[in-house]
C-alpha cells in the first residue's frame, strides 16, 4: 500500500513540475524573443521554482494511502513513468497555461485600460 502511494506521489509531483517548468521555459523564451527582454527575470525563475517545488513537494508527500491502493492492479516493471495519459494532462494544462499568459503579457494592458475606462465612464 504504502508503495503504491509513494508511486502515485511521485507521478503526481512529476506530472506537476513538467507543467510548470514546460509552461516557464516556454514563457522566458519567447517573452525574450518577441519582446526582447525576458518577463520572467533569473531571481523571479528561482524564486517560482522555489515555491513550486516546495509547497508541491508537501502537498504530495503528506497523502496518506488508501486501501483503495489496493484494489487497483500493481504497475509492471516495463511501465513508463510517465503515462500517455500523464503526457495528454501536462501538454493540455501547459497550453491553458500559455494561452492565460500571453493573453495577460501581450493584450493585457489593452483589456486593463478597457475595463478602466468603461468604470470611469459608468461611474460620471
Amino acid at each position: 500500500m504504502w508503495g503504491r502511494n509513494v508511486y502515485d506521489s511521485i507521478s503526481k509531483f512529476l506530472q506537476f513540475q513538467l507543467t510548470v517548468n514546460i509552461v516557464a521555459v516556454i514563457v522566458a523564451f519567447t517573452g525574450a524573443c518577441i519582446t526582447q527582454d525576458s518577463p520572467l527575470k533569473a531571481v523571479q525563475m528561482l524564486w517560482v521554482n522555489l515555491i513550486m517545488d516546495t509547497f508541491a513537494s508537501l502537498a504530495l508527500a503528506t497523502e496518506p494511502p488508501t486501501e483503495a491502493l489496493l484494489l487497483r492492479k500493481p504497475y509492471g516493471r516495463n511501465k513508463p513513468l510517465i503515462s500517455r495519459t500523464m503526457m495528454k494532462n501536462i501538454l493540455g494544462h501547459a497550453v491553458y497555461q500559455l494561452t492565460l499568459i500571453f493573453t495577460l503579457l501581450f493584450v493585457g494592458e489593452k483589456l486593463a485600460q478597457t475595463l478602466l475606462s468603461s468604470r470611469a465612464a459608468g461611474l460620471c
